[in-house]
């Protein structure tokens, strides 16, 4: 043991940075991390995985033996003001790389499929790879996100396919590429490409630029793009593709489709590929947008026949979802509470959608935090005024300061004034008074959905808990 293989990650409290940190540890690292942040789900992630994580950044929590040094992409880690990162980069530099290259040297020898887009990745990546999990074919995969029907995040496997959640964000501080960019698929399924991180894309035509670049990647790879073609932007990608192709979509001449949606506690779907039905799907997910995701990985894999139809359909019968990805929270209250991954508008509808469709009768209240750029830019005052729409009552919290001076940062007066004009009950929260969300006659005749990417400051749990003890299940 004494020769074994260090590696610490900067930054290691990221959903990416965690799944990297499983895989090295599979390679035989010794792996140790350090994070400013320590809060669920990834704090109980990495507890679970036995990976330790050092509170604060400091020089001192580099191993002097280290052989590997990886470090996240976050406003925080950067040398000028971070002495952890800037003693990796003046002393190890050799030995530092971002999570991509990371993960594009461990799959040298597997054939990738990148899901990309600006929503669903995390999702569609997780059932894919819990479909072939549950076929026995034992694939690598790496989301960044925690699944719940498998016991970790990432996984080298030993079939021949490495499915990738595919991020358009830059790799590194010091790496302005995609995190995508550095994968060089054989297959690329595209959920979406709606104008997302307007910190470091200002326009629609920055944020495509790197779409462009992934698609000549996989021309040169004479590859396989799979493309929603019910969302305008990936459409067009799917378009201009000369290479080899298939579109999918709830509605439209698609190559795969759906007919006969029933919504419910199980809901259920014709596929359908070519205008002939293949199979009858049940899944427990919430949402039609979820209804898509499961027919984008039909399209994959019954299209290219590595599953039969009963071991897919069979796959999806048995799939839970993601924490944090329309999830009910707690089974010990009599509120229901579910929470959406909020980090954009479409993000945000998309869960709201799904809520309303399966509580169409309920008063649904929303917890939100404007934690991304995407939200907190004053280029977002507009998505105020619809993103809330079909809800009753909205729980706003501060938006975190992170990166402020980077953009145009709005206030959290700013955004209630303006959501106001079109949702009348709007109000704030903090410490002191978050257990005013759950002033409610009747739970019975409520939901609560939570929406955010962040953590609220972990009054997230104090929430949940709070409902557990007023309302306790019998």
């Amino acid at each position: 043991m004494a020769n074994k293989k260090k590696a610490h990650l900067i930054g290691i409290c990221g959903a990416g940075m965690s799944a990297v940190a499983w895989l090295l540890v599979q390679q035989g690292y010794e792996v140790s991390g350090s994070d400013e942040g320590f809060y669920p789900p990834i704090s109980d992630y990495l507890i679970q995985l036995n990976i330790p994580c050092i509170t604060g950044y400091r020089a001192a929590n580099i191993p002097e033996d280290v052989s590997l040094i990886v470090i996240g992409k976050n406003a925080k880690l950067v040398e000028e003001t971070n002495e952890e990162v800037r003693a990796a980069r003046s002393i190890y530099l050799p030995l530092v790389k971002s999570f991509p290259e990371v993960l594009h040297d461990l799959t040298a020898d597997r054939e990738r499929v990148v899901v990309a887009g600006s929503y669903g990745k995390s999702t569609l990546t997780s059932i894919i790879t819990w479909c072939l999990v549950h076929a026995k074919k034992d694939p690598g995969y790496f989301i960044g996100a925690v699944p719940k029907n498998l016991e970790t995040s990432s996984a080298i496997g030993n079939g021949p396919q490495f499915i990738f959640e595919g991020d358009e964000y830059p790799s590194a501080n010091w790496d302005e590429r995609a995190k995508f960019l550095h994968y060089h698929p054989q297959i690329l399924l595209l959920t979406s490409a709606t104008h997302d991180h307007v910190n470091i894309y200002p326009t629609i035509e920055d944020y495509h630029a790197p779409f462009v670049d992934l698609m000549k990647n996989l021309a040169k790879e004479e590859g396989l793009l799979i493309a929603c073609g019910t969302e305008e932007n990936a459409a067009a990608f799917y378009e201009r593709y000369s290479g080899r192709k298939v579109s999918y979509g709830l509605n439209g001449a698609h190559d795969w489709k759906t007919a006969d949606i029933s919504i419910g506690a199980v809901t259920s779907f014709k596929l359908i590929h070519d205008n002939k039905e293949v199979g009858l799907v049940e899944t427990t997910m919430l949402g039609r947008h979820n209804v898509e995701n499961i027919l984008a990985a039909a399209a994959y894999l019954l299209g290219e026949r590595i599953l039969t139809v009963l071991e897919f359909t069979a796959a999806i019968e048995a799939y839970d979802g993601l924490t944090r990805r329309l999830d009910l929270k707690s089974t010990k209250t009599r509120l229901p509470i579910y929470e959406g991954f909020g980090s954009s508008y479409e993000k945000a509808r998309s869960a709201i959608t799904a809520i309303r469709d399966h509580y169409p009768d309920r008063t649904l209240s929303i917890m939100f935090e404007p934690h991304t750029f995407t939200w907190r830019n004053r280029n977002a005052l507009a998505q105020y005024e619809t993103a809330f729409n079909d809800t009753d009552k909205v729980w706003m919290y501060t938006p975190p300061t992170q990166g402020a001076a980077t953009h145009d940062q709005l206030s959290l007066e700013e955004i209630i004034s303006v959501t106001t004009k079109h949702h009348g009950q709007v109000a704030s929260f903090g410490k002191d008074n978050f257990e005013d969300i759950l002033s409610i006659d009747d739970p019975e005749t409520h939901v609560l959905l939570i929406l955010s990417s962040g953590s609220f400051d972990g009054l997230l749990q104090e929430v949940i808990n709070a409902s557990e003890k007023h309302f306790p299940a019998s």
